[in-house]
């Protein structure tokens, strides 16, 4: 008794098949030398800008430019430094209370519709240009209010453009928190805000610490926010009712400088430098502070 043939495939599908095998491996081998050469193109404006201005700040920056005010046409960026990270303190705890607060209601407590429309606002005001919150705390907080130019103004100002980038963060991380943990706690007999405190933060705080370090990263650049309502001033900061000088403001003042009229324009490419270090120090802290709470609720997550 001879076995039954099995039916054989057409040979125009077998050659099809074997083209698409070609077409695939060839696209495969183009993405995975592609890849690398895009990754490239798109770093090589990066250090260029770093390397650009790295060789103008450096062979000026010496100690005296981290510890002595700028006076006259020379001098150096103490004054600013200690403007800039007053105004970034002053900043980040009034964006991360608002901020953590308001995603923390429209991931946990606000009806669908409510949520919807907070995270609509949230995403247009994360696009607003910098120069437009810039006026409105120059006619909100220094004419208005009667304050003038201000540290606590520039401050406020400064963290209104934070804002949506740690609520933005915090409402994911929020929503994110597996459903089963919500429901053992409460099943526990943990009240919401036991739940909250105790169960959801701890699991979200990773996501939420690297949107804060993420705004301070941004805000730590922004110069329009500021112009209008920090003020300027050459020596360090004396109080909050005080204007304030800061570094993008260095930037923005002593860039146009010509090099012949004292160090402006040194002062200017150090500011530069300085913004750059602190900007890729913050990044890093945030990666290693978010992997290490990954690695505290690793087991909570399982």
């Amino acid at each position: 008794m001879s076995l039954p043939s099995l039916p054989s495939a057409p040979l125009g599908d077998l050659r099809g098949s074997a083209a698409r095998w070609r077409r695939r491996h060839l696209l495969d081998r183009a993405m995975r030398w592609g890849l690398p050469l895009a990754l490239l193109v798109v770093l090589f404006p990066l250090f260029d800008m770093i390397y650009w201005i790295a060789v103008r700040a450096l062979p000026t920056f010496t100690w005296a430019t981290l510890t002595t005010d700028q006076v006259g046409l020379g001098g150096g960026l103490y004054a600013m430094i200690v403007g800039s990270f007053t105004l970034l303190a002053l900043a980040t705890g009034f964006a991360a209370a608002v901020g953590i607060a308001a995603g923390m209601y429209t991931a946990e407590y606000a009806p669908p519709s409510i949520a919807r429309w907070a995270r609509v606002a949230g995403n247009l005001l994360a696009g607003i240009p910098a120069i437009v919150l810039g006026y409105f705390g120059y006619y909100a907080l220094v004419l208005y209010t009667h304050w003038g130019y201000t540290t606590l103004a520039g401050g406020i100002t400064l963290g209104v453009f934070m804002v949506p980038f740690v609520y933005r963060t915090a409402d994911l991380a929020f929503a994110n928190v597996p459903s089963e943990q919500r429901e053992a706690a409460l099943a526990m007999g943990a009240r919401p805000g036991q739940y909250l405190v105790r169960v959801a933060l701890p699991i979200a705080l990773p996501a939420i610490l690297s949107g804060v370090f993420l705004a301070m990263a941004i805000g730590l650049g922004e110069t329009a926010p500021l112009l209008y309502t920090a003020g300027w001033s050459s020596t360090p900061v004396a109080g909050l009712f005080q204007p304030t000088s800061f570094l993008t403001g260095a930037i923005w003042n002593f860039y146009d400088y010509p090099s012949t009229e004292g160090s402006f324009q040194a002062l200017a490419f150090q500011a530069a430098f300085l913004l750059l270090i602190l900007v890729i120090g913050l990044n890093v802290v945030v990666q290693a502070v978010a992997e290490r709470y990954r690695r505290r609720t690793r087991g909570m997550m399982a």
